[in-house]
């Protein structure tokens, strides 16, 4: 038995119901007549794998039992006997399988979507354009393609720059990109560039006009646009292959008459689908600031520099390459949708290697947006410090508010390779963050500074003195930290506000204690408070459990600022007509500063706390490390409005 026989039997064998590998069980029953094995005289390669591919098999297996073909039953009891090794590699596979199954189910995505041609391996590929840094959407489609490679398959995840427009991409957006999939968990298997093939994008341009698929164009702009819109040919489609050959050489040296020109692909200038009325493939980069009489070069490729003048689109340039450098499985949002038959006419025309494609929905999520154009806006006219602003949809501003990463995979991967379009409500992943972080951040204490009040403990400890209390109530793994107790204390104005006269109140962490006098200022605001204590009294008799700080111990209370944000947006979609600017919240960001009990100098930038009744804050800048040596927090959304 060849290997092809071979393959042709574990390939069929994967079929679930009997009728269909019924007329492959007789023949192999047949070749199995004076055969103890397959091949040779000992088990081989071939026994190995159909066997196992029979024992996978539910409807073979019990024929098998029934011994309604002798000589397969023969002689799979025998292998199966002779050679138990072979059911450690049976054990493995349903292992796989299972784990598969297991990563499926935790993912919480339908992942079950009929790709085809997986037996062979697959190959997926991220590519974004380094244009921008990158955000929540593309985090699901960097995801989904890692989770495709080396989840539910055992396969290869490429990472590929689309670098094709120098006007809008940077080195710096580049590097981001590299280094915020190190962030995510994701680790490509190779990286690559579109500008690594522009010699063959250029030579595939060229095969495209010989063979009268492509024509070189001066219609502008606004004349292309009249064209595809009234479904009319443009008045250079006709134009001779040798004509078109010498404009785009023009095109490739920048002359006056190649500027003007680009190379569209000849497929269907009246189709019903726009994306085929004879798409641009090849176009002059030209400088934004170009005018119709001064068309100017655009900067050098960040890449190439001034190698080329000339470069493919993004269309053109995506199925040649996928196609090149063998991806199997292009998984691409249904905003492309319309784009697939002009993706497969590209590999059709050129002979090319198929690849099969699947659309899935975006994401949207209310009061965000998305768009490069509009968030390199925000950031470009200072309405946000960067592209790692915090307020910023952007990956690098989602985990500097405090989401981890962890949770952002786990959302993405229960949302699936769905085609379904929704809007998601930001607080179902924030809930996600909050239940992951509850457990194991610790705990610490803060008092606002801004209304501040001191009060004075009557029957409270005569000196200063130090207890070891647990970082988190429930979690002893979390460590210890040291407390001060003093008869000297801090509470926050909001607080101190809430007493009444004699009333009993709970320190927390200490005991009770009775509010016996109070002090204001002249504009009303509480300034000091003399308690009594009761330290033993019963804590569940007060309605009101108060955090608090020693003024005085052995270690200087940490003075930080706490920033809490808001969205950008004011209204939860953008929708066409709206202008940018007028739909912005004026205010998305306050700024308090407090004091947090000394234990929090040795917390480090990047750690995520818990303020007893503030909320989970992540700590932007540590102690010396903000403005005027403040630590600088970031409150985490908890999912709750």
């Amino acid at each position: 038995m060849n290997d092809v026989d071979i393959s042709r039997f574990v390939g069929e064998l994967a079929k679930p119901d009997f009728k269909s590998i019924e007329p492959l069980l007789l023949e192999l029953d047949r070749f199995l007549t004076l055969r103890t094995y397959l091949s040779g005289y000992s088990i081989g390669d071939s026994d190995k794998k159909i066997w196992t591919a029979l024992r996978l098999n539910r409807a073979a297996t019990g024929t098998l039992r029934n011994g309604l073909m002798v000589n397969i039953s023969r002689w799979f009891h025998y292998i199966e006997a002779a050679h138990p090794e072979i059911q450690g590699e049976v054990k493995a596979m349903q292992g796989a399988e299972a784990a598969k199954k297991s990563a499926a189910s935790k993912a919480g995505g339908n992942y079950s979507i009929g790709l085809k041609g997986t037996e062979n391996g697959v190959v997926t590929r991220f590519p974004p354009e380094p244009s921008g840094y990158l955000h929540i959407g593309h985090a699901k489609a960097a995801f989904l393609n890692d989770y495709f490679a080396h989840t539910h398959y055992k396969g290869t995840l490429l990472l590929r720059f689309d670098d094709t427009n120098p006007i809008k991409e940077k080195e710096e957006y580049q590097d981001s990109i590299v280094d915020d999939l190190k962030t995510l968990g994701i680790v490509p298997d190779k990286t690559s560039y579109t500008s690594d093939y522009f010699d063959y994008l250029f030579e595939q341009c060229i095969e495209m006009i010989k063979q009268g698929k492509a024509y070189a164009d001066d219609s502008d702009g606004a004349a292309m646009k009249a064209q595809r819109d009234a479904r009319e040919p443009s008045p250079r489609r006709d134009r001779p292959a040798d004509e078109s050959l010498a404009l785009l050489e023009e095109m490739k040296c920048g002359t006056e008459s190649g500027k003007k020109h680009s190379i569209r692909a000849k497929i269907d200038y009246a189709a019903p689908n726009g994306t085929l009325r004879d798409p641009v493939i090849y176009r002059y980069a030209k400088d934004p600031n170009s005018t119709d009489d001064n068309i100017m070069p655009a900067p050098p490729h960040h890449r190439t520099g001034s190698t080329w003048k000339i470069y493919p689109t993004y269309d053109f340039a995506c199925p040649l390459i996928d196609a090149l450098e063998g991806v199997t499985h292009a998984l691409r949002t249904t905003e492309y949708n319309d784009r697939n038959p002009q993706y497969q006419w590209f590999i059709k025309a050129l002979s090319l290697r198929s690849v099969q494609v699947w659309e899935y929905a975006r994401i949207n999520f209310i009061r965000t947006f998305l768009s490069k154009r509009k968030l390199t806006k925000v950031v470009d006219t200072g309405r946000v410090t960067g592209w790692d602003d915090p307020r910023m949809p952007t990956v690098r501003g989602i985990v500097r508010r405090g989401l981890q990463p962890d949770v952002l995979r786990d959302f993405m991967l229960k949302q699936g390779p769905s085609r379904n379009i929704t809007t998601m409500d930001w607080t179902t992943i924030w809930a996600m963050n909050k239940k992951a972080l509850d457990p194991v951040v610790p705990r610490h204490t803060a008092i606002e500074i801004p209304g501040m009040v001191k009060a004075t403990l009557s029957g409270g400890p005569e000196k200063v003195y130090l207890e070891d209390r647990p970082k988190h109530p429930k979690n002893k793994d979390v460590g210890t930290k040291k407390w001060v107790f003093s008869s000297n204390l801090l509470f926050d104005q909001v607080d101190a506000a809430g007493f009444a006269q004699d009333e009993e109140i709970t320190l927390m962490t200490w005991g009770n204690a009775i509010l016996r006098s109070v002090v204001k200022d002249d504009a009303g605001e509480i300034t000091t408070l003399g308690l009594d204590a009761n330290l033993d009294g019963d804590f569940r008799k007060t309605k009101q459990k108060i955090t608090w700080l020693a003024e005085d111990g052995p270690d200087p209370l940490v003075k930080v600022e706490l920033w809490e944000f808001d969205d950008l947006l004011h209204k939860d979609t953008l929708e066409d007509g709206d202008v940018l600017e007028d739909c912005l919240n004026p205010i998305t960001s306050k700024v308090v500063e407090a004091l947090v009990d000394a234990n929090f100098a040795d917390v480090k930038q990047g750690q995520v706390i818990q303020l007893e009744r503030k909320g989970y804050y992540r700590v932007d800048k540590a102690k010396g490390e903000g403005p005027d040596g403040k630590a600088v927090l970031f409150k985490i959304p908890t999912g709750q409005k």
